[in-house]
């Protein structure tokens, strides 16, 4: 008989396909699943160097963030145990538009602060050489990383408002498919954000039909849409052409309706993706159970403000005849003076300014005795623009329906974070350490949002398919031992706004790569994760 090294016993196996849960055994050998057996055995049967006993608790396929932003943080910190510690076994990054790769010119230049800040001493421009780096630091989890549009738009045309040309047009599409061949698994968009939203939809069709992505039958687009809110409808119908136009699988991050003017909207948006899905159009999502976001404070400011990248933006906003015009269309769109108490101040970069983090901007205006608005440009001012920012502004009913369809996936939003050392800093957003605790727990145990087999679908093998992903996503011979063990009883997130860094509950083994890194509930240190490449074809979305 083949050697086991660690022998799960006494579990309810869901195993991330649908399937009816059973009661069984798994065995692990090396990385992979070696064997799978219904009901009980006896311990002593097999030659196992490590029995766990799972009686009461759900064995279950890693989880898999779909949605991160962990680049950067992996390399400053690769333990990532505020991931790990949610079941999370593997991440999806390079989304909203921002990659690891490629760093050319402008986009090279702008990363700098955001390395500096970490204490990165490296530098790289392509997707090889950041594999190389990520690879030998050992990261906790798995990573799998799409291609940012803002990358490759910065690195040929920096940060200008304007329409490529056919030579930089012709660069962009080099560069786009250079990054598949080096292992990018599609490419994403931050439609708000400089230098993204001053791209038009046509420029991201020809993006996408010139640069292999259809032609390598791969890849998926992803996309922060052109807005949440006021123009929602509008977003996805453009997210919809994209998919229509190119043949490619679309995707939209973090779908919300954002502001409670637009809560209403949710049938339409709903109403739009089903149809465009019978239409044969491959389109998913993903959310996280929250219903505050975070993203940068900048992002209030109209979007000419960002042209030429953030010196000239801070330029801009230390000339009073702008800022007098930036109020006013802030004013225009922002009306309401409770606008400003349901924005929070996450994090800040300078020493005297730490003790803004976790408050609102009315709560500093008021410190300062300032109006909220000059509170607002002092502060990106003073900070150089580096300011994040929590909202409040989406609605719980809402959260749950999105939560409930069967195309949306989990995504953190987030950055891998850990406990201790240089990324325990800040006041960020609590999905970051329980937005999968979260979903299983409140949501589909507490909330009854649907049934436990097709939640663990949504986190696991949906995605894993979705995104390309080889011999992961189930329970199940010969795929990679990425296994989750938990107590659906206590499973429970216990971070806070006012206080993130707290681990979750109920989650007491996470194996990645047949190794443990979570054991009875302890981080163990062991680092066994790989970047990971996905499948070189199209494959059909079981929910069309």
């Amino acid at each position: 008989m083949k050697h086991i090294d660690i022998f799960i016993a006494n579990g309810l196996i869901i195993d991330g396909s649908l399937s009816e849960p059973f009661e069984g055994c798994i065995a692990i050998s090396g990385d992979k699943i070696s064997f799978i057996i219904k009901k009980n055995s006896a311990k002593n049967i097999f030659n196992a160097d490590n029995f766990i006993d799972a009686e009461g608790m759900v064995i279950s396929p890693g989880f898999i963030d779909t949605h991160a932003h962990s680049e950067f943080t992996l390399l400053a910190d690769p333990r990532a145990e505020a991931k790990v510690c949610q079941g999370i076994t593997t991440e999806i990054n390079g989304n909203c538009g921002l990659s690891a790769a490629p760093l050319y010119g402008e986009a090279f230049e702008h990363r700098e602060s955001d390395l500096k800040e970490y204490c990165i001493k490296e530098r790289w421009h392509d997707f090889n050489e950041y594999f190389m780096l990520l690879k030998n630091r050992e990261p906790a989890l798995n990573f799998l990383s799409l291609t940012g549009h803002g990358n490759i738009r910065a690195s040929v045309i920096g940060y200008k408002n304007k329409k490529p040309d056919s030579l930089e047009m012709k660069k962009m599409q080099e560069l786009l498919r250079k990054s598949f061949t080096e292992g990018s698994a599609g490419l994403s968009t931050g439609l708000i954000y400089p230098p993204g939203v001053y791209s038009d939809t046509e420029e991201l069709i020809d993006l996408l039909n010139n640069s292999d992505v259809n032609s390598s039958k791969t890849g998926i687009y992803t996309s922060h849409i052109r807005s949440e809110g006021d123009h929602l409808i509008e977003a996805v119908e453009e997210l919809i052409r994209i998919g229509e136009k190119t043949g490619v699988p679309v995707h939209i991050s973090h779908i919300k309706t954002n502001g409670k003017e637009n809560w209403h909207k949710i049938d339409d948006v709903i109403s739009l993706i089903e149809n465009a899905r019978n239409n044969k159009i491959k389109i998913t999502g993903d959310r996280y159970p929250y219903i505050a976001s975070s993203t940068d404070l900048d992002t209030i400011l109209p979007s000419w403000a960002y042209e030429g990248g953030a010196k000239e933006e801070l330029k801009r906003l230390k000339d009073s005849k702008i800022v007098k015009v930036l109020k006013q269309q802030i004013i225009d769109r922002h009306p309401e003076p409770e606008y400003w108490e349901n924005i929070t101040v996450s994090s800040v970069v300078s020493e005297k300014n730490k003790w803004m983090e976790g408050k609102t901007i009315s709560h500093i205006a008021n410190s300062r005795k300032l109006n909220p608005l000059d509170a607002l440009i002092e502060l990106l001012v003073e900070e150089k623009i580096r300011v994040g920012a929590i909202f409040t502004a989406m609605n719980e009913d809402n959260l749950k329906r999105f939560l409930s369809l069967p195309y949306i996936m989990i995504g953190t939003d987030s950055s891998a974070r850990s406990f201790s050392g240089i990324t325990f800093r800040g006041n960020p957003h609590p999905r970051g350490f329980g937005s999968f605790p979260k979903f299983v727990g409140k949501y589909v145990r507490d909330k009854s949002i649907m049934e436990l087999k097709e939640a663990i679908f949504k986190i696991t093998s949906l995605p894993s398919e979705t995104f390309g992903l080889q011999n992961r996503g189930l329970i199940k011979e010969g795929f990679y031992a990425d296994i989750v063990i938990f107590d659906y009883k206590k499973i429970h997130d216990n971070a806070t706004f006012e206080k993130p860094f707290l681990k979750p509950s109920g989650i007491q083994y996470v194996f990645i790569n047949g190794k443990p890194v979570l054991y009875e509930g302890k981080i163990t240190g062991i680092r066994p994760g790989r970047i990971l490449k996905p499948i070189p074809k199209r494959l059909e979305n079981k929910n069309n």
